[in-house]
């Protein structure tokens, strides 16, 4: 037993660096420039909810409907499986980026969507009254102040994000729970790798955490009392 204990302790010393470069290298990245795409993605989506333009709503209410009511998983699949049978190949990274920033478009996009709306209307028809646009009433009025309401609700998009990096793993991207499975594969010692890759998600969330408290914290010093 203490033999079989120090070889656990081993593979778990062997792999701390190899998993750490694997979440630094590969899951924060996915994350954040799946985050940053799904944003602009939600953004639009969000204001074409709103549009007048009949079309244009249904198109986003359909866009939000399907990504809302379909697995995370048979996204990933369906970017990196079957477009390639309609002559779409896509590496593992790109489609996983793909998947996750169309994924997060769909469910931001009703956060921002409901931010918006709760600006009160006569922001716009303050900055009507000076003769802004519609573009720059929402660059320099509405968003701003919509920002405060949706920084929490986005906030957890991003430590689920995070989590849902996991399943990139699926169509063979090497991220930290990649890493872990290769790593646990000949021992079968998959419970020390997998607790170990779990703290490591567990940290990045804390520090998530951090950083949304001290960003709403931030924004509400320009918040009238």
């Amino acid at each position: 037993e203490a033999g079989a204990t120090e070889s656990t302790q081993e593979l778990i010393t062997r792999n701390l660096v190899p998993m750490l470069k694997a979440t630094v290298t590969t899951t924060l990245p996915l994350t954040a420039i799946s985050f940053v795409i799904g944003l602009a993605i939600a953004l639009a989506v969000a204001l074409a909810r709103i549009s007048s333009i009949r079309l244009l709503s249904l198109l986003a209410r359909f866009y939000v409907s399907i990504v809302r009511g379909t697995p995370l998983l048979l996204q990933l699949f369906i970017v990196f499986y079957a477009l390639p049978q309609f002559g779409v190949v896509i590496s593992p990274f790109p489609a996983a980026v793909g998947a996750f920033s169309i994924n997060v478009g769909g469910y931001a996009a009703e956060i921002v969507r409901a931010a918006i709306l709760g600006v009160p209307k006569g922001q716009w028809e303050a900055a009507e009254t000076i003769g802004m646009g519609y573009r720059t009433t929402l660059q320099r009025i509405v968003l701003p102040q919509a920002l405060r309401t949706a920084v929490p609700p986005l906030s957890n998009t991003l430590i689920s994000l995070v989590k849902d990096t996991s399943l990139a793993s699926t169509i063979l991207v090497t991220e930290l729970l990649r890493v872990a499975q290769l790593a646990a594969a000949p021992t079968f010692d998959f419970f020390a790798l997998y607790s170990v890759a779990a703290v490591y998600y567990w940290i990045i969330c804390i520090v998530l955490s951090s950083v949304q408290g001290r960003l709403e914290t931030r924004l509400d010093r320009y918040v009238a009392r």
